[in-house]
């Protein structure tokens, strides 16, 4: 017999040598969540990173600032957005639902921002979505707006932490 079903067959009689016919004493099962997980953070939104953070700038105060960039007639401007509020330019309609940066005592700095972004197609009155999700400054590759006119970017997240000058 090969070495390796020798291997295999003294495995399998110790995995059986190992089973018995007792049962298992039941383990307990807790019917309540802990009293830190059943409260939801301060806003209920998963998108609120820093509402764990006491003295954090809640969502609905942080601003973010947003560059847009028209490359039809190679004109930027920088767009500067609270939670919730919305910028029509033109014919780009741009939504800003959250924005985060990492605190400044964590190692990778990053500033992100949770944008939709909407253009109104020649033609017609009606608004299409292009983009829906997370853009981040320092990686601006890792996410990004296609379209052939607009291109949308993360240039600041203004909030405070606690022990910010």
């Amino acid at each position: 017999m090969p070495g390796w079903r020798i291997g295999l067959v003294v495995v399998g009689v110790i995995g059986l040598a190992a089973c018995s016919q007792d049962t298992p004493a039941p383990v307990p099962v807790e019917t309540e969540l802990p009293e830190e997980l059943a409260t939801p953070s301060a806003t209920g939104t998963p998108t609120d990173i820093g509402a764990d953070v006491a003295g954090a700038t809640p969502m609905e105060e942080r601003v973010a600032t947003l560059g847009l960039l028209n490359k039809r007639n190679n004109s930027s401007q920088d767009i500067e957005l609270r939670p919730g509020e919305s910028r029509r330019i033109g014919d780009i309609v741009i939504r800003l639902q959250a924005c985060e940066r990492t605190a400044p005592w964590e190692m990778q700095r990053e500033t992100g921002a949770f944008v939709q972004v909407s253009v109104q197609d020649r033609g017609t009155s009606d608004f299409r979505r292009i983009f829906s999700g997370w853009l981040f400054e320092s990686s601006p590759s890792l996410n990004v707006v296609e379209h052939p006119i607009y291109d949308v970017w993360v240039k600041d997240c203004a909030m405070s932490f606690p022990g910010d000058e």
